[in-house]
């Protein structure tokens, strides 16, 4: 499907399920490789990062765990700058090697504060890895270990990314027409 029609925004394909899966896969490669012997705990931020995460932990051959954040700071296709825990830590990281596993890193405060709340706990690292990275929307500096990609400043939907909750379910990533 080339085109996507989401409430009332129109969306065009700009990132193919094959080009996503074969850079998650690079990514699994790189994670396994630096993690080797360190057991991490995944921690994939709800909801945008389920697909990649799903994905990413098919692809990632050593011993490992996951479990689930969710934090929020969008309003339709805007960032608010607010961020909200709605659902805490469910595992004791202390001592742990975590990697968070995010959908997509724009002007970096959401990640930012989950770096900061999680260092309390005393992890023995936090590596982040990111499907997504829109380098021009950042405003904090923030270390992204792993990254699928690099994508323009645009709205986009799709591969578990949304539009006021919708057109997560598509295999393809797809890009906001201009109006």
């Amino acid at each position: 499907m080339e085109k996507l029609q989401v409430k009332d925004k129109s969306f065009a394909v700009s990132i193919p399920e094959a080009k996503i899966l074969e850079q998650v896969r690079r990514v699994a490669a790189e994670i396994t490789r630096d993690m080797e012997g360190k057991d991490p705990l995944f921690l994939p931020v709800l909801n945008g990062a389920f697909m990649f995460a799903a994905d990413l932990l098919r692809e990632v051959t050593i011993p490992c765990e996951i479990s689930f954040i969710k934090l929020a700071s969008y309003a339709g296709t805007h960032s608010t700058g607010a961020i909200r825990e709605v659902i805490g830590l469910a595992k004791d990281i202390t001592g742990r090697h975590v990697v968070i596993v995010e959908d997509i890193i724009d002007s970096g405060l959401t990640m930012a504060h989950m770096i900061e709340t999680l260092e309390k706990h005393n992890p023995a690292s936090i590596s982040v890895c990111a499907l997504l990275v829109k380098p021009d929307a950042l405003k904090v500096e923030v270390p992204i270990h792993y990254r699928c990609m690099d994508i323009p400043n645009d709205f986009i939907v799709g591969y578990g990314l949304d539009y006021d909750g919708f057109g997560r379910n598509t295999r393809d990533i797809y890009t906001l027409c201009k109006e």
